[in-house]
């Protein structure tokens, strides 16, 4: 039996059971189904975790932000699709990876290098030893060749002397070349100035060096002040020097040969 509602109201009162049914617009049967999927203890959980949870690992991704993995869940959901390279949130996710992948080289230690062997600039400069110095042959080279080229470069150093010393190659003779390649043979190269001047004292001190290159040699030593370590500097005050007998004398700038050998 029904009960009369009030005046102009033609329509029953609803019972209580459906008190509680779905707002206008929706579907029953989803709201139904919700019901029964939150009753349920077997329901599936839910595939994005609240915010908060930490990082989620990504089998594509690895481990994210969980703000970053919201905003890709939010529009894989919607359909758009994963972001393409370059947009700010796929810099934001993979920064941490390219900081963690930049990062200096580490030169190969001492093991490294000598299971290697020998650099192409450690070879140079033992073959530019051997070759100026007298030091032996480096493992590789023919050793007839080599000797042919260090040969060459004797009877080169002794030709550029010559023309630095003209009196000491003259005092020589046909026998200079040999002679200067017997004294240059284990000593490296400081120049044909310094290699003559160096040969000169040798010479004297042995009491070899020939009568016409005692003048060449006082007079050098008066102008030039030359210590055998360093380049040759011209002498600012007046200076007397001897060589085998020959006296020089230099004052202001000019040298005078006082007594020949």
């Amino acid at each position: 039996m029904t009960t009369p509602g009030p005046p102009g109201d033609i329509s029953p009162h609803p019972s209580p059971a459906t008190t509680d049914s779905a707002p206008p617009g929706s579907n029953p049967a989803d709201s139904s189904a919700t019901a029964m999927s939150a009753a349920s203890p077997d329901a599936s959980p839910d595939p994005h975790p609240p915010t908060g949870s930490g990082p989620v690992p990504s089998p594509a991704l690895g481990s994210v932000s969980q703000r970053g993995w919201e905003r890709g869940a939010v529009q894989i959901s919607s359909g758009g699709g994963p972001r393409k390279p370059g947009s700010r949130c796929w810099n934001r996710v993979f920064a941490g990876r390219r900081q963690a992948g930049s990062g200096p080289r580490r030169s190969p230690g001492p093991a490294a290098k000598q299971t290697l062997g020998p650099s192409l600039a450690d070879r140079q400069l033992a073959l530019v030893e051997a070759l100026t110095a007298g030091r032996p042959i480096p493992e590789g080279f023919d050793g007839f060749r080599f000797e042919a080229a260090r040969l060459a470069l004797l009877r080169k150093r002794a030709g550029e002397v010559a023309r630095q010393w003209p009196m000491l190659a003259a005092g020589f003779g046909d026998r200079w070349t040999r002679e200067f390649a017997t004294w240059a043979a284990a000593r490296p190269t400081h120049g044909s100035l310094r290699d003559g001047w160096d040969l000169a004292r040798d010479l004297t001190r042995r009491g070899a060096l020939p009568p016409m290159a005692a003048a060449e040699l006082a007079e050098r030593e008066a102008a030039w002040h030359y210590d055998g370590t360093s380049a040759p500097r011209s002498r600012r005050v007046p200076a007397v020097r001897t060589a085998s007998g020959a006296i020089a004398l230099q004052v202001a700038g000019r040298v005078w040969l006082l007594r020949r050998p």
